[in-house]
């Protein structure tokens, strides 16, 4: 008998709930549905907000991904001398653009693309201050003035960057360089003092893709009418910042051309007869005061500035004892010397304290009253008997130390700022020295010292503290010619636009209209006398000339000889050696022309400035003025003879008719 089948429990199999588990089933069942359909809501939900509540938010986004704008920066207007001579044009460059953030690497970039395009260290941080300033994803300049060769090799290379292109660009370009640049300045980088500035000014946005501005000169003075207004493309670019069509474009509008009063052929003649001397010279138009000319020397080539001068070249520059960066003459400052006793010859005449008879003695210096205190006369033996003709005519010291003891250093200030000196003059450059017209009241600013006498006796022949440039003395001069009415001296002739818009005189100083006419007239009678006098101290250097000219001589000292030291120019520094004035207007019944002109430590301006000044009104006079005028009659003959429209018929000349 088998015990375990009989021991063991009997098998039977469990009964099964069918029910139950159909129940559970639908209950799992309709959890999974209410959980799909739950989520199935939230994803619609979802994609309803994104597909239409926030389409055009994201429409927006999905855009900018692909449409930019880009900036298109103006062309520059051009500059053009009084006769339509251009100074200054545009040329078309190549350089090498880059978007910074779609490339990968940058340092490795660099270092590859100084092998390829002979990228510099230069360039590397005009770039890295380009991008300081620049938006995301902005294409920025890396390489500027790309040769052919340099082109070609990147062109075999460009597939590896595709963050990178070659792109046209325009480049100022001054076609006189230094003959012009003290007057044009230069356009340079824009820098992050011009950005303050521009946002500022609420500017900012319309320099968008442009890299340089004006800097000095006519160039910065004029920048708004010759940047123009930045345009704009709308363009659709692919992943890496390529564009892949325009979609749309606001063109930009050039900047406005200008025509200077410059007369260029002047300006290259006086710079020629300069060469190799320290000074200044200024040409106006007493007409209107208009600058013909204005040349400082040595000068610089300001093309050396527009892609930004290297370290080397602008040290040169610096260090340079001629201080070529400099304009003399509007930032020159100097004792004016002589050629200030006409101007004061007016106002005492105007205040009462002389008359063209009042006489005094001159023995060759002047005491101050009530002291031992001499002032001397560049004439040892003095002039002897002196009237105010002989005293302009001969530039007696004497003289003019009693009027300016007479007149007083207040009143003496006051007249001589209303001819224009110790204040901006108004032309249309930046870079200009007011000079200093002494008072009390500066005296005290300046020293902490009150005023004593001894300082208005030098002051009343344009030494001691009284200082100019040679373009106040222009503009005084023009004063004189003009009995008092006082012109703006400016450059700018006409701005070419829509329409032509010629220069209007902001009149930013009143005229002079207290002198009597006959007080004028003897201020210039007495520099005719200079000029044409036996005596006169300027008679040599215009003996045999064509035409009258009136003019002063001034010889300003650089330093002060003590009381009886003598003056001995070949003992002392050339540095040392006194400054040559003379300022001239021709012709003396009509005037056309003043000429101011200074000629560091060149020793007596009768000796010295004469000569170069009668070469300038030689020039103009009898050279440069006939050429114009039949240049423009010529001109003018030639449109007379144009017919007036395709219809006009010009008849043949008869058999008998004789023709030229």
């Amino acid at each position: 008998m088998n015990l375990k089948k009989f021991f063991a429990a009997p098998t039977h199999e469990p009964i099964r709930d069918k029910k139950a588990e159909r129940n559970l089933f639908a209950r799992r069942t309709l959890v999974a549905f209410i959980g799909i359909l739950t989520l199935t809501g939230v994803l619609f939900t979802n994609i309803y907000h994104l597909q239409i509540v926030n389409f055009d938010t994201y429409q927006t986004r999905s855009n900018g991904n692909r449409i930019k704008l880009l900036p298109v920066p103006p062309t520059r207007g051009l500059i053009y001398d009084r006769y339509g001579v251009l100074l200054a044009e545009n040329l078309t460059f190549f350089g090498l653009y880059i978007v910074p953030e779609k490339t990968e690497n940058l340092v490795q970039t660099f270092e590859e693309l100084r092998y390829i395009v002979g990228l510099t260290d230069d360039d590397i941080e005009n770039f890295q201050k380009e991008r300081r300033r620049g938006t995301r994803y902005t294409s920025i300049m890396l390489k500027p003035n790309l040769t052919e060769e340099q082109i070609a090799r990147f062109a075999v290379n460009q597939y590896q960057y595709p963050s990178l292109d070659v792109r046209p660009y325009f480049k100022r370009n001054y076609l006189y360089g230094d003959v012009m640049t003290h007057i044009l300045g230069y356009v340079g980088k824009i820098n992050d003092k011009d950005v303050e500035r521009l946002k500022k000014d609420e500017k900012f946005t319309n320099y968008a893709g442009s890299h340089d501005m004006g800097k000095l000169g006519v160039e910065r003075y004029y920048e708004d009418q010759l940047h123009g207004t930045t345009g704009f493309e709308e363009v659709e670019i692919n992943n890496r910042g390529k564009v892949i069509r325009k979609l749309r474009e606001q063109p930009a509008i050039p900047g406005k051309s200008i025509h200077l009063t410059i007369d260029l052929a002047l300006q290259r003649y006086i710079t020629d007869l300069l060469a190799g001397q320290k000074g200044a010279v200024v040409v106006l138009d007493p007409r209107d005061s208009s600058v013909l000319a204005m040349v400082s020397t040595p000068s610089y080539d300001n093309n050396l500035f527009v892609d930004g001068i290297s370290g080397a070249d602008y040290k040169r520059l610096l260090e340079d004892p001629s201080r070529p960066l400099y304009s003399r003459a509007t930032q020159g400052v100097y004792p004016p010397a002589s050629t200030v006793k006409p101007f004061i010859a007016v106002a005492a005449q105007t205040e009462g304290v002389i008359n063209q008879s009042t006489t005094i003695f001159d023995p060759g210096y002047w005491m101050l009253p009530n002291t031992t205190k001499r002032f001397r006369d560049w004439k040892k033996a003095g002039h002897g008997y002196t009237d105010l003709n002989k005293a302009i005519t001969e530039s007696s010291d004497t003289y003019f130390y009693q009027v300016a003891y007479n007149l007083g250093i207040d009143r003496l200030s006051g007249w001589m700022k209303r001819f224009g000196f110790g204040m901006p003059t108004g032309i249309e450059i930046s870079e200009e020295a007011t000079a200093n017209m002494p008072s009390k009241e500066w005296k005290q600013k300046r020293y902490k010292r009150q005023w004593v006498q001894g300082d208005t006796i030098s002051v009343g022949i344009g030494q001691g503290y009284w200082t100019a440039t040679p373009l106040q003395v222009a503009k005084a001069t023009a004063i004189l010619v003009n009995n008092g009415k006082v012109n703006t001296p400016h450059l700018m002739k006409s701005v070419e636009g829509a329409k032509v818009e010629p220069y209007q005189d902001p009149r930013l100083y009143d005229d002079i209209s207290e002198p009597k006419q006959a007080y004028w007239d003897a201020a210039k009678r007495g520099m005719f006398n200079v000029v044409n006098s036996a005596a006169g101290t300027g008679r040599k250097a215009f003996v045999g000339a064509n035409y009258h000219v009136a003019g002063k001589s001034g010889t300003a000292q650089v330093f002060s000889l003590k009381e009886n030291q003598k003056y001995n120019a070949a003992g002392l520094k050339k540095e040392l050696h006194d400054h040559a004035w003379f300022t001239a207007y021709a012709p003396y019944e009509n005037p056309q022309i003043i000429v101011s002109i200074i000629l560091e430590n060149a020793g007596g301006g009768s000796s010295n400035a004469a000569p170069v000044v009668r070469q300038i009104m030689d020039y103009y006079l009898n050279k440069r003025l006939p050429e114009i005028e039949h240049k423009e009659r010529n001109e003018s003959v030639s449109e007379a003879n144009v017919p007036s429209s395709a219809n006009d018929v010009v008849s043949e000349p008869a058999e008998n008719e004789r023709t030229e």
